[in-house]
């Protein structure tokens, strides 16, 4: 059998780490331009792949699918289409279509910049809690600087940038590349002492960064934990990222009525 082309692509999405979401007529009613079980894939930048009827209709399916993948939350949603209905839009088909939009892909990307024992234990602790993972190396990126890799990415506010490198100039060239992008990830953080950190801030200064732009970011990185070991350190790490992209106060869940 044939694979849906357009659940191939899902799929794909979700390998590489690119949010979508999946538009699937769950009801079709009268008239109507597709039946149930057409889908439609739809990007963040608006790129639609397949189709589920076209013109208007399909054009409000989109603003509500990149308003899913805003929310990062499912929608279900009827659209009229006949005159008879106040929420109609011009439609004249006569029927109405009932459309499962559904965000597809890990619900946040963590790029972590040095595999090194830290970096290799945070990328594997966040597979683990099912965020989309790349992680590289200098060392294994011929001709292509941490620093470059980082200023080609398309970034979001779901998105979280580590950096672990083995040394402060390749940390300072990757921080410096993603504090220059209009776009950038909803977390940076970057390893080091507070000596260390204090050091790359005023050299970046120096370089004509502002205070207010190295604010930004979570230097030295994780919450206090008394971490020592790469795994301890990777928990500590996680547990900021998620915390900064999830909106959560942070804090102990005792006493907070969390579950009740």
């Amino acid at each position: 059998m044939t694979p849906d082309p357009i659940l191939l692509a899902a799929a794909n999405a979700r390998v590489s780490g690119m949010l979508c979401a999946l538009a699937t007529v769950v009801e079709a009613i009268g008239s109507c331009p597709r039946e149930a079980g057409a889908k439609m894939l739809v990007h963040g930048d608006g790129r639609g792949e397949g189709t589920i009827g076209g013109g208007k209709f399909e054009a409000l399916v989109v603003e509500d699918a990149l308003a899913a993948l805003r929310e990062r939350r499912p929608r279900l949603r009827t659209y009229p289409l006949h005159e008879g209905d106040a929420a109609s839009f011009g439609a004249i088909c006569g029927g109405s279509v009932t459309v499962f939009i559904e965000p597809v892909g890990a619900r946040e990307r963590l790029f972590v910049i040095g595999a090194g024992h830290v970096g290799a234990a945070v990328a594997h602790l966040a597979r683990q809690c099912g965020l989309f993972v790349e992680l590289r190396d200098d060392r294994e990126m011929p001709g292509t600087a941490p620093a470059e890799f980082v200023g080609s990415q398309q970034w979001t506010g779901h998105d979280a940038l580590v950096i672990v490198n083995r040394n402060p100039a390749l940390d300072r060239a990757a921080l410096s590349a993603v504090l220059r992008l209009v776009v950038r990830p909803g977390y940076i953080g970057m390893i080091g002492s507070g000596r260390k950190v204090r050091r790359v801030f005023d050299e970046m200064q120096a370089d004509g960064f502002t205070a207010q732009e190295l604010a930004g970011v979570f230097a030295p990185i994780g919450i206090d934990i008394g971490s020592d070991t790469p795994a301890e350190i990777a928990v500590s790490v996680l547990a900021e990222v998620l915390q900064v992209l999830r909106g959560r106060p942070g804090g102990h869940l005792r006493g907070s009525g969390a579950g009740s």
